[in-house]
């Protein structure tokens, strides 16, 4: 297959899947107020058909002295979402990989993408396992500890549930088939064939998704039930497609892609540093580069999605919003930007480490200290917080609720303002990587540089006009500011790339880039960067389950247990540095296992041969 078609079902099937994103949420939102508008018109309330939401006592509850159920509940529920979205990732690029393999004309080039997506599926097949286990030891828990908040949503999804059970028994057949019959599909029809198993494996995996998210955002925002009673109003669709079901699934696939490649970057830094031959090196390396790219192409769009799922929880409950931004968990967000700054900073500092192993690199380093500066100060403005829960002594010696001066970088005009300036270095800071040894051959290359420059100079202008007029207005307007800062920090990200694209086609290389000899810290970057994003999914799970407060689904089920509060910000740190700290063994455990497995394969290869030298040898 020609590799320019490829290339264009590749990016159409991207922007199909984006626009169908967009439109369902669009749907969802033109069906849902129709439905209003009719409701209202007809003065007709829907009659209940199921079971109201129980009113539980405290001896409703099994009690454990040994541990606290939400403590255990939070531990398990956590590991299993990291597992989980490690192998609802991994399928979606490797599948990628493998069919830019596929399109390659280069015989090398083609094997190399295939290998490095099967050692992607090798490490998933043992975490999809621990997936699994970590699955079931949740579900046994729920049914221990809150038998009646099980109950209850099994009255409203259980079609939903078999569905998933079956999804999740069409996963593992496809997911084996893929991988056991990775090495006997080879063949021009069997490696389509591949690919459309593969196809299938993302189709189950996202569907998985999509149903489990449907019930962690029905406790959170409720749809398809009488408010009053809980009582379900018999349409499973309803309760499913509420308010912040779209928000969560963008975020999610987004969110997912950026782990998993975070996890195969920590992969391919471990075996790095591991490696003793100079071609495991080199391999490695560009394994390492490869996997981060991905994590990158993840992390850019995050904070986007983060932003519209935000605006739906305020649309839904504004109490839920105001806790969360301004209350209760205006700590934990502070702790949140920390995380976001230091994985931005991180990217960029392994990009700049990269271009030492460039030959030839035509000066862009010299640029490096202004994108650091640039960076560092949108980082500062990025975790200013604004206003905080504090003591009276915190009051007495801040003079107030906020920051006489620094207060004013709290606001979202501000941190909008610094994100998208975050997120156009990091894009500016990859194409010039991306450049690095190449001398453009096209006679418009002036034109071309002074176009992109111009093209970032002013969007940087824009986003930050924009940010400061949206002091000057009401905060009900001032959010909607955030659309044109987005689009233009999407519009010059996209189209600098293409101008770059058309610039450096065929371009004369000054040099080789020459793999293997990235020093020790960039792969402990890499780790670094699994780890952050392990800790930051920890803290947003600890605020998306925490911001119901005492509800098992938001003003509809109450918890009546003894553990039913929001553990405080000192306690949320402390445990899930300690849940990160179980999963990174666990992920070392996960990555020894491949390694050991293909030891044992590469033994028995060599006691194959008499005297057992290996056959290279033979």
């Amino acid at each position: 297959m020609d590799r320019k078609i490829f290339k264009k079902f590749l990016f159409l099937g991207i922007v199909l899947f984006v626009v169908a994103l967009l439109s369902t949420s669009a749907t969802t939102s033109i069906v849902n107020a129709a439905e209003e508008e009719a409701a209202v018109a007809a003065e007709v309330k829907p009659k209940p058909v199921g079971m109201p939401a129980p009113r539980l006592k405290e001896d409703d509850y099994p009690i454990f002295t040994a541990f606290r159920s939400r403590e255990a509940i939070w531990m398990v529920a956590q590991l299993h979402l990291y597992f989980a979205a490690f192998i609802v990732a991994v399928p979606i690029f490797v599948i990628v990989i493998e069919g830019v393999g596929v399109g390659s004309k280069d015989p090398e080039m083609a094997k190399k993408y295939d290998k490095m997506a099967h050692e992607f599926m090798k490490i998933s097949i043992t975490a999809f396992a621990v997936t699994a286990l970590l699955g079931g030891l949740l579900f046994f828990l729920f049914l221990t500890l809150y038998p009646d908040y099980i109950r209850y949503l099994s009255s409203i999804f259980g079609p939903q549930m078999l569905i998933y059970a079956m999804c999740f028994f069409a996963e593992s057949v496809f997911l084996y088939i893929y991988y056991y019959g990775w090495n006997a599909m080879q063949g021009p029809f069997s490696k389509w064939l591949h690919l459309c198993i593969g196809l299938m494996l993302n189709v189950a995996g996202l569907t998985l998704m999509v149903l489990s998210n449907a019930w962690a955002t029905f406790a959170m925002a409720p749809s398809g039930v009488d408010l009053e009673t809980g009582a379900f109003l018999g349409n499973v669709w309803a309760a499913i497609r509420g308010p912040l079901w779209n928000p969560v699934n963008l975020h999610r696939i987004i969110a997912n892609i950026a782990l998993g490649g975070a996890i195969v970057a920590a992969y391919a830094g471990y075996r790095y540093l591991a490696a003793q031959a100079k071609e495991e090196k080199e391999y490695y390396d560009w394994m390492g580069y490869t996997s981060m790219l991905i994590c990158v192409s993840g992390m850019l769009p995050l904070p986007f999605a983060g932003y519209w799922l935000m605006k739906e929880v305020y649309g839904y409950s504004q109490q839920m919003g105001i806790s969360l931004m301004g209350g209760l968990f205006a700590w934990v967000f502070i702790i949140q930007a920390l995380l976001i700054g230091a994985i931005f900073l991180s990217i960029n500092y392994y990009l700049w480490l990269g271009m030492g192993r460039i030959r030839g690199i035509t000066g862009y380093q010299s640029y490096v200290k202004y994108m650091a500066i640039a960076l560092i100060g949108a980082f500062l403005v990025w975790f200013t917080p604004h206003s905080l829960v504090l003591t009276g002594k915190e009051l007495k010696s801040l003079g107030g609720a906020h920051h006489h001066y620094l207060g004013y970088f709290g606001v979202m005009s501000a941190k909008n303002t610094a994100v998208n300036i975050m997120i156009s270095t990091t894009a500016l800071c990859f194409l010039l990587y991306r450049r690095g040894n190449k001398v453009a051959v096209v006679s418009w290359v002036k034109q071309g540089n002074a176009l992109q420059a111009a093209l970032f100079f002013t969007g940087a202008v824009n986003i930050i006009a924009l940010g400061v007029y949206g002091y000057f207005l009401p905060a009900n307007i001032r959010i909607g500011l955030s659309v044109p800062q987005v689009s233009t920090t999407l519009s010059l990200c996209v189209i600098s790339a293409i101008i770059d694209g058309y610039m450096y086609r065929g371009a004369k290389t000054k040099g080789t880039v020459v793999w293997g000899e990235m020093p020790a810290i960039s792969q402990y970057i890499l780790m670094g960067l699994a780890v952050s994003f392990a800790w930051l999914m920890g803290l947003m799970g600890f605020i998306r389950s925490s911001v119901r407060q005492y509800w098992h689904v938001y003003a509809v089920m109450r918890d009546m247990s003894r553990d039913a509060f929001s553990q405080p910000v000192g306690f949320m740190a402390t445990y899930v540095t300690i849940i990160v700290t179980i999963f990174t063994f666990m992920c070392i455990f996960v990555f020894w296992l491949a390694e050991f497995s293909k030891q044992k394969k590469e033994i028995a290869e060599e006691e194959k041969v008499p005297g057992g030298v290996a056959p290279e040898l033979a």
